[in-house]
């Protein structure tokens, strides 16, 4: 059997000094990398990827969540807080309610474009 590792990289060092100048100019600064990798780790959570779904369909309250996954109010609370810290979801106030929603159109474009990618494999 052949080792894929051999198989998946070059066969010889070549370094395409071009290519690498363009990209480095557009590379990103770190604070920018790291909040993006926070980003994706707040989006690694099997719960949290529910409540960005259902998000993205609904406006939504704690309790409305909470029965939706089956899980508690307080369960709920604390994943929306870790949401929107993140300024993944924002709430509003209507009365004594809170009402949850995704942060904006940004964060539905990309967990559609990410539902479509795992829908597709």
């Amino acid at each position: 059997m052949m080792d894929k590792t051999i198989e998946e990289t070059c066969e010889v060092t070549y370094v395409d000094r071009k290519k690498v100048l363009s990209v480095e100019r557009k590379m990103k600064d770190e604070s920018t990398v790291q909040l993006l990798a926070e980003t994706f780790r707040a989006l690694g959570d099997p719960t949290r990827v529910k409540m960005i779904f259902a998000l993205s369909q609904e406006e939504l309250c704690v309790c409305d969540i909470a029965s939706l996954l089956g899980a508690t109010e307080s369960a709920v609370s604390h994943q929306l807080r870790v949401l929107r810290n993140m300024r993944l979801v924002k709430y509003r106030k209507e009365g004594k309610m809170a009402y949850y929603s995704l942060d904006d159109v940004h964060i539905k474009n990309l967990f559609d474009e990410c539902l479509r990618h795992v829908e597709e494999m």
